[in-house]
């Protein structure tokens, strides 16, 4: 198949795409297209960039025919359906709003596997820890690691020498000698 050279104005936009793209696959598919463009035989650029012959072709085809270079990009796809739904998503914030123990859980905060367990037992499904994360960010939640309080000392003033009462009295006491 032998495809015409790319024009100076097209050659130009997929290097300037080139060098902006954060896409792996269309920075693959442009490359591929310069290289053939530049003379590289087809079957060496395929194996170096560990795709079929054919699919350069097509690439270089696509280019041709459209004058846009958007036109190596993905299509959007659909993908997989989410498990994750609205009973999820609901379950998930009247969890966070109340304390683990109220579960039976020994524990003071929620974690993620607390959290894993708990939607399963309520809605019958095994989620993932990404998926949940993902309902946490969905929800706007932010996860802050809990820190330890101690209580205060009651017997902090004895303990400490220098105490704002003992200066206090320390003054008073001299003022009255005068």
């Amino acid at each position: 198949m032998n495809e015409a050279k790319l024009k100076a104005g097209k050659r130009r936009r997929i290097r300037d795409r080139l060098r902006q793209t954060r896409d792996a696959r269309q920075y693959r598919r442009l490359l591929a297209v310069l290289e053939c463009d530049r003379g590289e035989p087809v079957g060496d650029v395929a194996d170096l960039l560990g795709v079929s012959r054919q699919s350069i072709y097509n690439w270089i085809a696509r280019v041709h025919q459209q004058d846009d270079v958007d036109a190596l990009c993905d299509a959007p796809r659909s993908g997989r359906p989410t498990k994750a739904r609205e009973a999820f998503d609901t379950l998930l914030r009247a969890l966070l709003m109340l304390p683990p123990e109220r579960f039976g859980y020994h524990a003071n905060c929620w974690s993620i596997p607390l959290l894993q367990d708990q939607l399963h037992k309520n809605l019958g499904e095994a989620y993932s820890a990404s998926t949940v994360r993902r309902g946490l960010q969905r929800l706007d939640y932010v996860w802050k690691r809990p820190r330890y309080v101690l209580m205060p000392d009651p017997e902090r003033e004895k303990k400490t020498p220098n105490s704002p009462g003992a200066v206090w009295e320390d003054t008073r006491a001299k003022g009255s000698a005068d």
